[in-house]
Parts: structure tokens; C-alpha cells; sequence
């Protein structure tokens, strides 16, 4: 194992843990504080969307969430031992996996906003 690689897995797991605290409040206090009853419904959602800054927060939870969790499971595979050419074919699985997530994630967001614009549209 590359010790330079093992020291950049570790740091950006770090520091994706330390956002995904900050972004985990923010979207708990948002979404269950402040919300009425505890939830919002699919209006208040769109409404609070309707800010650029809520889209890069959730953006940024989005990506925080998927580098920290296959990180995490790179570290525990890393663990069990595997040569170096079962860690490279781990290491490109993992990030074709976190490549996907990620655009489907880019994509869903995207559709609720359009979905909402269009929505809004009809019931003006």
C-alpha cells in the first residue's frame, strides 16, 4: 500500500467527516426544526430550493456524504489485506461508484427543481 495514498484517504475522510457535521445540522435544523410539524411538504420544499445557497449546501452534503461513505469502505476493504492491483481495481470500482451517485444525485436535484418550476407554473 502507498502510504501517500493511505495519508490522502485518511485526510479527505477527515475532512469530509467535519462537513457532513456541519451539513448534517444545518439540514436536520432545516428540515426538522424550523419546519412545521417537523417535515415539509413538497411546496415548502421547492420554496426553500428556490435559494441558490440551500442548492449548494444540499450540493455539498451530496457530495460530503457519498466521498466520506466509500472512502470508508475503500479504508475497510484496504484492511482485509488485498495485493496491489486488487487495491487499484477496488480504488476505480469505488470511484466509477461515487462518479454515479454523484450524477444521480445532480440529476434527481435537478428534476425536483425542474418538477417544481413546472409545477408552480400550473397553479398560478
Amino acid at each position: 500500500m502507498n502510504p501517500k495514498r493511505s495519508t490522502l484517504g485518511w485526510f479527505w475522510q477527515s475532512v469530509t467527516g467535519l462537513a457532513l457535521l456541519l451539513l448534517l445540522g444545518v439540514h436536520f435544523v432545516a428540515h426538522h426544526f424550523i419546519a412545521a410539524g417537523g417535515l415539509r411538504d413538497f411546496n415548502q420544499v421547492m420554496a426553500y430550493l428556490s435559494n441558490p445557497i440551500i442548492i449548494a449546501l444540499e450540493l455539498g452534503f451530496l457530495v460530503s456524504v457519498t466521498i466520506h461513505a466509500l472512502l470508508g469502505v475503500r479504508s475497510i476493504l484496504f484492511d482485509l489485506g488485498l495485493d496491489a492491483r486488487w487495491e487499484k481495481n477496488v480504488t476505480w470500482a469505488l470511484t466509477a461508484l461515487g462518479a454515479l451517485t454523484l450524477a444521480y444525485g445532480v440529476w434527481l436535484l435537478y428534476t425536483i427543481l425542474q418538477t417544481g418550476s413546472a409545477l408552480a407554473m400550473w397553479t398560478r
